[in-house]
């Protein structure tokens, strides 16, 4: 019996292998809306953001990834189902390859916001929130099909050949692409 509540405990915490500042938001969860309407009162505030990779501009000493802005489910996973609220700009000492963090992928950001960043949408001049990234995890963009016995939330679901809802399909048919 102390080997199986060993391995149940041990295969539970294989299963968390975010870091916490993505997983859980700060004392004070600073909203996108709040921070965009007036920056400098919120300056050096920490922050969890999300939403999906727009564009990578790596620079000299720096990467710059602007991310259009989605809320975040509990786990700390953007809601692209969501109406969008507005785009960031995150800034990190490290290289970020842009084939890494491609667009339209799910990222979720912790950090602390600094200020805000100039950017050039189309004609438009914008002036965007900007962090500096403390830790941040980038989504599967498949994240609900990677399973085969899985049919996935508003995927085509193979076995029953609807929208489904994660109804259970046999292992012989290939997940959904």
């Amino acid at each position: 019996m102390k080997h199986c509540a060993l391995m149940f405990f041990l295969l539970l915490t294989a299963c968390s292998t975010l870091p916490p500042a993505i997983t859980q938001a700060p004392s004070y969860d600073l909203s996108y809306f709040e921070a965009s309407q007036n920056m400098d009162n919120y300056k050096n505030a920490p922050v969890r953001w999300g939403g999906v990779v727009v564009d990578v501009a790596n620079e000299q000493n720096r990467s710059l990834i602007q991310i259009l802005s989605y809320p975040l489910n509990g786990q700390g996973r953007p809601l692209t189902d969501q109406p969008h609220q507005g785009r960031f700009v995150i800034t990190s000492p490290e290289f970020l390859d842009p084939a890494v963090y491609e667009k339209d992928s799910p990222i979720t950001v912790a950090g602390v916001l600094v200020g805000s960043i100039e950017r050039t949408v189309d004609k438009k001049i914008l002036h965007l929130p900007l962090l500096t990234v403390t830790a941040m995890h980038l989504w599967p963009t498949d994240y609900y099909a990677n399973s085969p016995a899985y049919g996935g939330y508003g995927t085509f679901n193979s076995y029953y050949g609807y929208q489904g809802w994660g109804f259970y399909r046999p292992i012989f048919f290939p997940p959904p692409r």
